[in-house]
């Protein structure tokens, strides 16, 4: 019998390992439980991913895209950064300056915290998994470098590093406290980080 082509296999054994660890955790991962989720052969998960390793970066990498891509589609991010350049160059910053950097990213960490939580805790339990696996360091880098070149638009690249720090920050003490996002206080501290980059 002639092997069927499924040039979708590789993405539904990603999508397929993310569930596994959404449901088990890291580790409740590997080839068998993932080929089983994806109803796939086992030899189909090791024939795309050599390792867990080589699956779980691209596991990370698929995560890492979520908030990246939600930066990266802001109209106020991508529109700000020129009035922004204009105010710096003619006095003070208005709606395009610190208050409205802090104001739109604190909007996307809500937007983001009031999707589902537990696809937020797959996200960092990939992330810090980082911790344990040198294979995922350059991975997660990648998470923090593009976001920084990012909001490197609307300010300058030290002061976008230490607002994705502070993001990070925040979206680790909300969940590992188990509380609510303030959206009150992100924004101040966030505002306060903007205005001592200027």
């Amino acid at each position: 019998m002639a092997r069927r082509y499924d040039p979708h296999r590789r993405t539904r054994i990603i999508d397929a390992a993310l569930s596994v660890i959404a449901a088990d955790g890291i580790a409740g991962l590997s080839h068998r439980t993932v080929a089983a989720e994806a109803d796939v052969p086992l030899g189909s998960t090791t024939y795309h991913f050599g390792s867990l390793d080589e699956l779980l970066v691209a596991a990370l990498r698929r995560c890492n895209e979520n908030f990246v891509r939600t930066l990266r589609e802001s109209e106020a991010l991508a529109a700000g950064g020129e009035a922004e350049g204009a105010a710096r160059a003619t006095g003070p910053a208005g709606a395009a300056g610190p208050a409205g950097l802090a104001d739109e990213l604190t909007r996307l960490l809500g937007q983001w915290f009031a999707g589902e939580r537990g696809a937020i805790e797959l996200e960092y339990e990939l992330y810090l998994a980082a911790l344990r696996r040198p294979a995922l360091r350059p991975v997660a880098a990648e998470w923090t470098e593009e976001a920084v070149e990012l909001l490197s638009r609307r300010t300058d690249p030290g002061t976008a590093r230490a607002l994705v720090a502070l993001m990070d920050g925040v979206c680790l003490q909300v969940l590992l406290a188990g509380g609510t996002f303030d959206a009150a206080y992100t924004r101040e501290m966030l505002a306060r980080i903007v205005a001592g980059g200027g």
